[in-house]
């Protein structure tokens, strides 16, 4: 079994984060876990993907130029690989968790575009962007999420709310085709979209940082390694 799990230049670097924690606590072995840096070229096959958190999408890849007020951090290698992956994915029907910058990765890859800096687009009383103190804790919970009933987020969650983790300046704008939202802010920002084929979840918080302590930010990962293995278990 291979998981690929694309971070940033930073992150690929150390051998251990909370996305391999979380990982190997719903049964995947370190070893079955590819860290696939920025720029790399990502060989064989793999039974799932989880597309994590980092820089910006470059607005170029849904049509637009990068405004200047928008403080974005762009890596087209990052970009590059994200993009290849997810894309393999859909055409062989992998499983994929994307997690903050990933959500955005899909939302675009299948057509949709983003708002390249919320406070200065769309300001409203959700404090989503990173800050300092945000950097030091990750586990700070910062905002409900409205979550909607009969999706697969409902089931995970168990409920029609969740509390979230928020260390994002970018969000959806136009919802790519094929793509349900699963759960919303109190602002309307999407904080989440699902697609039954393949398997997708795609969240805008980190349940990474909380899932050692957080059953509904467990459970996103056990479903996604659930997916996997009924993958795995398909006759090829």
């Amino acid at each position: 079994m291979r998981i690929a799990l694309t971070l940033d230049r930073d992150a690929t670097a150390r051998e251990e984060n909370d996305y391999i924690s979380a990982l190997m606590a719903v049964g995947f072995a370190r070893e079955e876990i590819v860290l696939v840096p920025p720029g790399a070229r990502a060989d064989g096959d793999f039974d799932g993907i989880v597309l994590g958190g980092g820089c910006d999408v470059d607005p170029r890849r849904y049509g637009q130029q990068p405004r200047a007020d928008a403080r974005l951090e762009l890596d087209t290698d990052r970009d590059d690989t994200d993009f290849a992956l997810f894309e393999a994915a859909q055409r062989n029907g992998t499983p994929t968790l994307a997690i903050c910058r990933g959500l955005q990765v899909a939302n675009v890859a299948l057509g949709g575009t983003l708002i390249q800096d919320l406070p200065s687009e769309r300001p409203g009383p959700i404090g989503h962007e990173t800050d300092e103190d945000k950097r030091k804790n990750k586990r700070q919970l910062d905002h409900a999420v409205r979550v909607e009933a009969g999706t697969r987020l409902s089931e995970i969650a168990a409920g029609s709310e969740l509390v979230v983790n928020s260390r994002h300046h970018q969000a959806i704008d136009r919802m790519a085709p094929g793509l349900t939202v699963s759960a919303t802010a109190p602002d309307g920002v999407i904080e989440a979209v699902e697609s039954a084929e393949p398997w997708m979840l795609a969240v805008q918080w980190h349940p990474e940082n909380l899932a050692a302590s957080d059953d509904g930010s467990r459970r996103i990962f056990e479903e996604f390694a659930r997916a996997v293995r009924r993958r795995v278990a398909l006759p090829r």
